[in-house]
C-alpha cells in the first residue's frame, strides 16, 4: 500500500489524517503542497480517480478546489479547459487534504470511512 497525503503542515484536516493513519500503524508519504506542490502526472492520476467515483472529470475538478480558500474567486469563473492548469499553478487552491492509495483510489478532505476500505 502506498498512501500518500498531500497538504500542507497548517491544514488542520491534513493533520488529522496524518494522525488516522500514524494510529493505525499505516506508512504514508506526505508531500507538502506549499513547498514541493503536485506534478502534471500526480494530478491527472488523483483527477481520474475522483471521476471514476463522481461520473465525471468536470467535478473531480471541481471537488478538488478549495471552496474556502482566498484564491477561489480566481479559479471559480475558469472556463473547465483552465482549472486544472490554475490548480497546478497554484496548488495552495486544493482542498487538503489529498489522499491517494497508489494510482487507482483518492480523496479529497477528511474521509475515513473510505480509508478504512483501502486496508
Amino acid at each position: 500500500m502506498a498512501i500518500q497525503i498531500f497538504g500542507t503542515s497548517k491544514s488542520f484536516d491534513t493533520k488529522k489524517a496524518e494522525r488516522y493513519f500514524s494510529e493505525r500503524r499505516i506508512p504514508f508519504q506526505k508531500v507538502d503542497l506549499k513547498e514541493k506542490g503536485i506534478s502534471k502526472g500526480e494530478l491527472e492520476s488523483i483527477i481520474l480517480s475522483l471521476a471514476k467515483r463522481e461520473g465525471s472529470r468536470a467535478l473531480a475538478v471541481e471537488l478538488l478546489a478549495d471552496k474556502k480558500g482566498k484564491d477561489y474567486a480566481s479559479f471559480a469563473y475558469l472556463d473547465d479547459s483552465e482549472k486544472e492548469d490554475k490548480l497546478l499553478e497554484n496548488p495552495m487552491l486544493l482542498a487538503q487534504p489529498i489522499c491517494r492509495n497508489g494510482k487507482t483510489d483518492a480523496t479529497v478532505g477528511y474521509a475515513p470511512d473510505v480509508w478504512a476500505m483501502w486496508n
